[in-house]
């Protein structure tokens, strides 16, 4: 399949090249891209046409940072759900773990990941292009847009502990020091840039848990209509529908997918998944999300994951995590 990207990110685009003065409707038009889909939440764009742009944008624009501009182009609405989602998260490390999520929603040509670090939560994005001038321009503007959704919930001082990146060094070194507040490594292994624990995990004070349940549903939706051949996701947006029924079997979900039990192992094992793995990370993510928000008690969640008892979904958490539940929401409670 070719890879596509979310046609409203293009409105960051445009935004960046008209700083610049360049006519951007008709750049688009040169390489295939209809400016008037820019405006549709629902449609996307072969990534490989942005690459183009990007690649022409910086044939014109003498400064090589400029991908770091889009920090001042995009609003929440260009991230389509994702971006309210993101706006009413908790805190940055569910943010972070939402755009991880759901990072195909945004582009298909690139992708992200979470990893623990000794200094903090450390966010990698993997972007490989074979144009190494194109693939540094959009890792600029992915981690910019990054830092400043993140600076956008937690307030505008915030600054990572470290980045990484692997462009080459530039030759203004002192616009990327400008903008993330810290020394970057240039010429690294990975684009990374790491948060330290205290700022991802306090408590932020634009969190609605029910709005951003409602976003949830609506990306794991969306991601599964992405791709139908996704199993996995396909699975999971009926598991966020089930649960609480308690009817979460095998069976039952093979026939909602329209496919044999066997053809469903088959296919999750095509992703190192059983069906058991991923009913029990589906409710460990949800497990940890409820118990952050004060509302329910641990009964409620309890039914609401499909445990027919109390001990049942304890003795769960305990295996996920090594505390219990209530420990588990203690420790958030102080921390927060």
């Amino acid at each position: 399949m070719i890879p596509t990207t979310l046609a409203t990110l293009g409105q960051i685009v445009i935004g960046v090249l008209e700083m610049y003065g360049l006519d951007s409707n008709a750049m688009l038009k040169r390489h295939g891209i209809d400016p008037v889909l820019l405006r549709n939440p629902d449609a996307r764009i072969p990534s490989s046409a942005w690459d183009a742009v990007t690649r022409e944008a910086a044939d014109y624009i003498p400064d090589p940072s400029f991908g770091l501009l889009a920090a001042r182009c995009w609003h929440p609405s260009n991230l389509g759900a994702l971006g309210y989602a993101w706006l009413t998260s908790s805190t940055l490390r569910t943010a972070l773990g939402r755009l991880v999520r759901y990072w195909r929603l945004l582009g298909e040509a690139s992708s992200g990941r979470l990893e623990e670090s000794s200094a903090g939560l450390m966010l990698v994005v993997d972007r490989q292009a074979r144009d190494p001038v194109t693939n540094e321009i959009v890792v600029d503007f992915a981690m910019s847009l990054v830092m400043d959704m993140c600076r956008m919930n937690a307030g505008s001082t915030l600054c990572p502990v470290a980045i990484q990146m692997r462009r080459s060094l530039p030759e203004d070194r002192g616009a990327y020091r400008r903008f993330f507040g810290c020394a970057i490594q240039f010429g690294a292994g990975e684009d990374t840039m790491t948060l330290s624990y205290m700022d991802v995990d306090r408590v932020l004070p634009s969190s609605n848990r029910q709005i951003a349940a409602t976003m949830d549903r609506i990306l794991v939706e969306r991601l599964a209509g992405l791709d139908k051949s996704d199993v996995v996701a396909r699975c999971q947006a009926h598991l966020l529908e089930q649960l609480s029924s308690g009817d979460v079997s095998e069976d039952t979900m093979a026939d909602q997918l329209h496919m044999s039990r066997r053809t469903l192992q088959r296919k999750l094992a095509d992703s190192d998944l059983t069906y058991k793995q991923l009913v029990d990370d589906t409710r460990r993510d949800l497990a940890m999300r409820h118990l952050d928000d004060p509302r329910h008690s641990i009964t409620d969640i309890t039914f609401l994951l499909g445990f027919s008892q109390q001990s049942a979904f304890t003795r769960a958490f305990k295996r996920w995590t090594g505390l219990s539940p209530s420990e588990y929401r203690a420790q958030r409670s102080v921390s927060a």
